[in-house]
C-alpha cells in the first residue's frame, strides 16, 4: 500500500472521527433539551474551528463533507412534494379566487420592490468601496460565459409540459404552476358543488399533515448538517483567495448586511410594526440553513416551519409565498450581486459608467430577477444580463468566480430572508398574522425541535 494512500486513509479517518465526536456532542445537547437555535449556532462555531484546523493540518475533509451532502440531499428530497402539496392545500382551501389575485399582486410587488432597493444598495456600496481598483487578474482558462436565455426560452422553461418529468428534473416553477391549475380547478368545482371535491380536499389536508411530519424529521438533523457544511467550506478556501479578491467579498457583504438590517429590519418595524430584533431572533434557524446550504430550495422546508410556527403567519399565506419566493425572489442574487460585479468589471477594465448606466443597471436587475426564475444559476444569469445591458465584458464574471461560493452564502441568506419578510408583510395586511402569539416568549417553539 503506497504512502499516499495510507496518508489519505488517515486524514479521512481523522475527519470521520471528528464528525462522530461533534455529532455525539450535539446529540447530548439535544437530549439535555438545549434549544434548537443554540445548537445550530454551536454547530456553526464547531464547524468553523474544525475547518480551520483541518486546513492547517492539510487533512482531507471528505469524512466530514459526506454528512453535509447527505443532509442537503434529504432536504432536496422534500422540495418537489412539499411545494406541490402545500400550494394545493393553500389555494384549494380558498372560497374566493379574488383573494388569490390580491395576495399574488402584493407578493410580487414586495419581491420586485426589495430587489430594486437591493440593487441600489449594491451599487452605492460598490462605488464607495471600489472593489476593482488595482486588480489586474487573468480570466480563468475554463471560464465560459453563460448564454442568456431568450424570453421565449424562459416562458417555455417555466411552462409545465410533463409534471412527472418536471418533478424528476427538480423543476420547481412548472410544478408550482401545475399545482396552481389543480387548486384553482378544485376551488371552481367546489363553488358549484362542495361535495364533489370534498374527498380531494380531505386527501390534500392529510398529505399536508404527513409532509409536515417528514419535514420535522429532516429539520432535526440541521445542527449536524450545518457543522459538516461549514467545516467543508472553511477548509476549502484559504487566505490567498480571500486576499486577492478581499475587496469584492467585503463590499458584497457590507451591501448584503445593509439590505438585511436596514431594508428588512425597516419593513418589519415600520410596515408590520413588530420588533425587528425579536423577528431576526425567531428566524435565525432558517438563516443558518440558508447560509450553509446556499440554496433557497434547500431552505424552503425550514423556512415554512419558521414562518408558520415561529412568526405565526397563517399556513395558507406561507404555503403560497414561500415556494414562490424560493423560485423568483432574488434580492441577493439578482439585486446586490449584479451591481457589485458590474462596478467591479467596469473598474478592472477601466470603463467609465454614467448616471444613465446606473439607472439601466437597477431596472435590468429588477426585470432579470423575474426572467431567471427556474433557471439554474440565477446569480450568474442575472449578472450576465446586467453586464450585457451595460456593454461590459463578461470576463468580469470569470474573475470573481473564485470567491463566488463564499459570497453566495450571504446572497442566499438575503434571498430566503426576503421571502420570510414578504410573508409577514402580506399576512399582516390580510389580517392573517397572529401578533399576540408572535410577541409571546418563543419557548414552546423551541420545544418542538429540541429532541432528535
Amino acid at each position: 500500500m503506497s504512502n499516499n494512500l495510507i496518508t489519505a486513509i488517515e486524514t479521512n479517518w481523522y475527519s470521520f472521527v471528528t464528525s462522530l465526536f461533534v455529532f455525539f456532542l450535539l446529540l447530548t445537547l439535544a437530549k439535555k433539551r438545549v434549544g434548537f437555535g443554540l445548537r445550530v449556532i454551536t454547530s456553526m462555531a464547531l464547524g468553523l474551528v474544525a475547518g480551520i484546523l483541518f486546513q492547517n493540518l492539510e487533512f482531507e475533509t471528505k469524512g466530514i463533507t459526506v454528512f453535509g451532502s447527505i443532509y442537503v440531499n434529504l432536504i432536496r428530497m422534500l422540495v418537489i412534494p412539499l411545494v406541490f402539496v402545500l400550494v394545493l392545500n393553500s389555494i384549494s382551501s380558498l372560497t374566493n379566487l379574488d383573494y388569490l389575485r390580491k395576495i399574488g399582486v402584493k407578493t410580487f410587488a414586495w419581491f420586485l420592490g426589495t430587489t430594486g432597493v437591493a440593487s441600489v444598495i449594491g451599487l452605492l456600496v460598490a462605488l464607495a468601496f471600489n472593489p476593482g481598483s488595482g486588480i489586474r487578474q487573468a480570466v480563468p482558462e475554463d471560464f465560459a460565459a453563460r448564454e442568456i436565455p431568450t424570453f421565449t426560452d424562459v416562458i417555455l422553461e417555466l411552462t409545465p409540459s410533463n409534471p412527472i418529468s418536471d418533478a424528476a428534473e427538480g423543476k420547481v416553477v412548472p410544478i408550482l404552476i401545475f399545482a396552481i391549475f389543480l387548486a384553482v380547478a378544485i376551488v371552481k368545482l367546489g363553488q358549484k358543488n362542495a361535495d364533489t371535491v370534498k374527498p380531494v380536499r380531505d386527501l390534500i389536508q392529510s398529505l399536508t399533515q404527513v409532509m409536515h411530519q417528514v419535514v420535522k424529521f429532516v429539520i432535526r438533523l440541521t445542527p449536524y448538517g450545518v457543522f459538516a457544511l461549514i467545516a467543508g467550506i472553511t477548509a476549502r478556501y484559504g487566505w490567498e483567495t480571500l486576499q486577492e479578491l478581499g475587496n469584492v467579498i467585503l463590499s458584497s457583504y457590507v451591501a448584503l448586511i445593509l439590505h438585511f438590517v436596514l431594508v428588512f429590519g425597516g419593513l418589519v418595524l415600520l410596515v408590520a410594526k413588530v420588533n425587528p430584533i425579536r423577528f431576526f431572533r425567531k428566524i435565525y434557524p432558517m438563516i443558518a440553513v440558508a447560509f450553509t446550504t446556499r440554496s433557497s430550495y434547500a431552505t424552503l422546508p425550514i423556512n415554512l416551519e419558521v414562518i408558520t410556527k415561529r412568526l405565526h403567519v397563517s399556513p395558507r399565506i406561507a404555503s403560497f409565498i414561500a415556494p414562490l419566493g424560493a423560485s423568483v425572489n432574488f434580492n441577493g442574487c439578482g439585486g446586490v450581486w449584479p451591481a457589485i460585479v458590474a462596478v467591479f468589471t467596469a473598474q478592472v477594465f477601466n470603463i467609465e459608467l454614467q448616471l444613465s448606466d446606473y439607472i439601466i443597471l437597477v431596472l435590468v436587475s429588477i426585470i432579470s430577477s423575474i426572467g431567471v426564475a427556474g433557471v439554474p444559476g440565477p446569480a450568474v444569469i442575472s449578472t450576465t444580463v446586467v453586464l450585457t445591458a451595460l456593454g461590459l465584458p463578461l470576463e468580469g464574471i470569470g474573475i470573481v468566480a473564485g470567491v463566488e461560493a463564499l459570497i453566495d452564502m450571504g446572497r442566499t441568506t438575503v434571498n430566503a430572508t426576503g421571502t420570510t419578510v414578504t410573508s409577514l408583510l402580506v399576512a399582516n395586511s390580510e389580517g392573517e398574522f397572529d401578533r399576540e402569539a408572535f410577541n409571546r416568549d418563543g419557548e414552546e417553539e423551541e420545544l418542538s425541535l429540541s429532541t432528535v
